[in-house]
C-alpha cells in the first residue's frame, strides 16, 4: 500500500484576511514546537504522552 504523504501545509491554515492561523495546539509540558495529535476523542503529543480528552456535550 502506497504511504500518505503529509505535509507541514496541514497544521497551517490562510484567513480570509490573509493571515496564517494554526489549526493545531502545542503541548502544554514540552512547549512550543511539539504539536498535539488530535483523535476522535482526545489531544495527545508524542514526545511526552501528555493527553487531554476532548468532553462533547451533548443536547438534552
Amino acid at each position: 500500500m502506497a504511504e500518505k504523504k503529509r505535509g507541514l501545509w496541514q497544521l497551517y491554515s490562510l484567513t480570509p484576511d490573509g493571515k496564517v492561523e494554526r489549526r493545531v495546539s502545542f503541548c502544554p509540558i514540552c512547549g512550543t514546537g511539539y504539536f498535539m495529535a488530535r483523535h476522535h476523542d482526545r489531544l495527545t503529543c508524542g514526545k511526552c504522552g501528555y493527553t487531554a480528552f476532548i468532553s462533547e456535550r451533548r443536547p438534552q
